[in-house]
């Protein structure tokens, strides 16, 4: 027998089909708004989030108390009729007794999609029933929910967590979302369709959704579909456990009895179950030959059993028992700490510290500088505190550092161990090396004899004449002066069109030349002063230009250019210009005199360049650059090129072209380096404040690094003839040092700081800028910011 569904009608048609149009807009709306929200199937129990937060009840469509009524359209409306005040009024179209028409209708009503929208609130307490009724609106057209299978075959997405609208899954893989900034979609689907970004809200419609919607608050976004999603109740309840540190499944028992899988008797299992041999059963001749010697060693009482070692140990140690302290008689021997060291006290408050000190106590604006310039450094300050005056005891504040000294007081105690300890006595001078006297190691400058003033900017290099009559000196005024030593006097002047970067006298005593570096140009310069003889030699050599029948590299071309003075330089004592095509800063002398080199720091590859005078070339050595070169040097016996750069100096073989050893100086930036006489030791200075000595014959790095000056260090050299050496700084000191180099090679240098020179006037930040050393004489020349050249003897 057919099961028959009873559908009711109200009497008042007219208001009944108001009813179902209120609904159907209203359904129409939610379901504009909650297009992407996933509809879930109500009929197997499960939870619906499309309508949280709204009081709403829901039966299945086994309940006989839910019926259906259809309007004109053929929509269904839910109803839940549980007063029975309404009228019965059976269809016509029932009483026909058409099973075939009944059976389709029933066959539709179960195969209903499950999407329940509710109406609102207001309409649903209007109308007058005695209990809440739940009203479903179908509309075939616009609805994407499930639709029913013909034949009774079962839905494909039946038994799943989704329905066709959450099945819009972003296909783009684990990757970061703001690629899709810049465009209208947010991905692709799996059918490769693009999925819009939803439009984006202003945060005026947001406030108004905050305000409106009971359910903003468990609203989320989806960053990968961009859509909203909203949380149920299962959801923000797992939510709530796992920022609470909890476990997220709420059926989870933490505190399960323990049942003891493993048992604890530790099982004694053989490794391996081979039988015994044969052998092992027969006795073994060995074994009886070494057990009577055993037992005659015992006999004997050479040989001793466990029993009686054990026992002689115990006899050996004494009693178990002791006393806890040393002895019970006395009470102060009774204390833990036997010998207690007494805290310190600190020294009586002096008159500095009143809260009303003598004006002369106070600090002056001087003082206070100098008290906060030493903030880093608060050892050296005379006071660990600055002095503050005040009327009276009442206005003395609380001590800031009140808290900061008592705890670090109280660490005091508990880490201080409060007992004596057994001190070795070692003498400081034990500590020391014993180095010779000073007054052993003369002769050495010790007072400032000349100074040498005529410039007007700083002097940044000076050299002497091999003989030692002449000095010259290149300064920032353009100026090259030439300087007679004896007297200070000026002898001549020569000026250039740019700033002298450095000059250097030829070592060669035959030759009468000086080489300044100005800006791009290198003069070669005659003096005239001297052996007239001497000058006109000069002057000869330097006339013309050797026939070369070599084709020079086009890189050299590019990079320097000989030529010869003319005009009023020919008349100031210029004879050859060797023009760079970058600023020169440094230039140095072989010690023949023949070959002179170049450094240009922004030359890159080109920075060194090696010039030979007998023949007018240049040459490149290197082809490729390992750091900004610094300063170069020749070596004074070997053909040896010495390279500095920022941080290390390499050493070239200029026969072999080859690098032979590089020298690591751990510091940051190098200023100035100066060879030895006799080759096998290099002095360092760097504007850290360090100078570094190196034993070419012994290492890599530095023999010995002296920290003698408060400021960089910016030039270095060594005497010719004595064991001196000296360093100018930025301090404005020059520190002349002994440095004893010794023929024998399992004797190790001795360095020893003689003087301290310190004439020169500090200008901006500048000190004494370069220093060398008389050829023949124990002197020493150094120029500085201050404009003045200054002889020490």
């Amino acid at each position: 027998m057919t099961k028959k569904l009873t559908r009711k009608r109200n009497v008042k048609e007219t208001e009944a089909s108001k009813d179902v149009a209120q609904v159907s807009e209203t359904s129409d709306n939610e379901g504009n708004q909650d297009l992407l929200q996933p509809i879930k199937d109500n009929s197997e129990g499960e939870d619906t989030t499309d309508d949280e937060g709204i009081d709403q009840e829901y039966h299945s469509d086994s309940s006989s108390n839910l019926e259906f009524e259809s309007d004109e359209d053929g929509n269904y409306l839910a109803k839940n009729d549980d007063s029975g005040d309404e009228d019965e009024v059976n269809d016509s179209d029932e009483e026909s007794g058409e099973s075939d028409q009944s059976s389709e209708n029933e066959h539709d009503l179960k195969e209903v999609p499950k999407p329940i929208k509710s109406t609102n609130n207001a309409e649903t307490e209007d109308k007058p029933t005695t209990s809440r009724t739940v009203q479903v609106v179908q509309k075939p057209k616009k609805t994407k929910g499930k639709v029913a299978q013909p034949g009774g075959v079962k839905d494909e997405y039946e038994d799943s967590d989704t329905s066709d609208e959450e099945d819009i899954r972003n296909t783009v893989g684990n990757i970061p979302m703001h690629w899709y900034d810049e465009y209208k979609h947010i991905g692709y689907d799996w059918d490769a369709k693009k999925i819009i970004k939803p439009p984006k809200s202003d945060q005026i419609d947001d406030f108004l959704r905050k305000i409106e919607d009971p359910n903003f608050w468990r609203t989320v976004k989806d960053p990968q579909t961009g859509q909203e999603v909203l949380l149920t109740d299962a959801d923000i309840a797992l939510i709530k456990r796992v920022n609470s540190a909890r476990i997220p499944n709420p059926e989870h028992n933490e505190y399960e009895p323990w049942i003891d899988w493993f048992t604890s008797e530790v099982e004694k299992m053989p490794i391996k179950n081979v039988p015994d041999h044969k052998r092992s059963f027969l006795p073994s001749v060995s074994e009886k030959k070494k057990v009577s010697r055993m037992v005659h060693a015992l006999k004997m009482g050479w040989m001793k059993t466990m029993e009686e070692v054990e026992r002689e140990k115990q006899e050996k140690r004494g009693p178990k028992f002791y006393m806890l302290w040393e002895t019970d008689t006395s009470r102060d021997q009774m204390r833990r700490i036997h010998d207690p060291v007494s805290a310190p006290k600190r020294d009586l408050p002096g008159h500095a510290e009143s809260y009303n000190p003598p004006p002369e106590y106070l600090f002056d604006e001087k003082e206070t500088k100098e008290w906060l310039k030493l903030k880093d450094e608060p050892h050296k300050r005379k006071l660990h505190f600055m002095p503050q005056k005040f009327k009276s005891l009442r206005e003395v504040p609380a001590y800031s550092r009140y808290m900061r000294e008592r705890f670090l007081r109280c660490l005091d105690l508990y880490l201080c161990p409060r007992a004596k300890r057994v001190k070795l006595n070692i003498d400081a001078e034990y500590l020391i090396p014993k180095l010779p006297s000073p007054r052993d190691l003369q002769p050495f400058p010790t007072v400032e004899s000349l100074v040498y003033r005529g410039h007007t900017d700083l002097v940044r290099s000076v050299s002497v004449e091999p003989k030692g009559e002449y000095l010259v000196s290149g300064s920032d005024d353009k100026t090259v002066k030439i300087w007679e030593i004896a007297t200070g006097r000026c002898i001549r002047t020569i000026e250039t069109d740019d700033v002298v970067r450095c000059v250097a006298w030829c070592p060669n005593a035959k030759l009468s030349i000086i080489a300044v570096a100005t800006g791009y140009r290198l003069l070669l310069v005659n003096p005239k002063v001297g052996d007239k003889v001497l000058i006109k030699k000069t002057d000869d050599l330097l006339a013309e230009a050797p026939p070369s029948d070599v084709i020079e590299n086009e890189r050299i071309k590019a990079a320097v250019q000989w030529s010869n003075a003319e005009g009023a330089e020919q008349e100031k004592g210029v004879r050859v210009i060797i023009t760079h095509f970058k600023p020169i800063r440094q230039v140095t002398w072989h010690g023949r005199g023949d070959y002179l080199a170049t450094v240009m720091p922004e030359g890159a590859n080109r920075s060194a360049l090696i010039h030979q005078l007998s023949k007018r070339r240049s040459q490149i050595p290197f082809s490729k650059s390992k750091g900004l070169i610094q300063c170069v040097l020749f070596h004074p016996i070997k053909p040896c090129f010495f390279v500095a750069t920022q941080h290390n100096i390499r050493i070239y073989d200029l026969v072999k072209q080859e690098l032979i050893k590089k020298l690591l100086t751990n510091s940051k930036w190098i200023s100035g380096m100066s060879i030895h006489p006799k080759g096998d030791n290099l002095l360092v200075s760097t504007y850290d404040k360090k100078m570094l000595w190196f034993d070419l014959d012994l290492s890599t790095k530095p023999y010995q690094t002296m920290r003698l000056h408060r400021n960089a260090v910016r030039s270095v050299a060594f005497h010719l003839r004595y064991p001196l050496f000296a360093s100018g700084s930025d301090d404005q000191a020059v520190i002349v040092s002994h440095g004893m180099v010794y023929n024998d090679l399992l004797q190790n240098p001795l360095i020893v700081p003689l003087k301290k020179l310190q004439t020169h006037e500090k200008r901006e930040e500048f000190g004494v800028l370069d220093v060398t050393w008389h050829p023949v004489q124990p002197w020493v020349f150094s120029t500085g910011a201050d404009t003045t050249i200054r002889l020490y003897t």
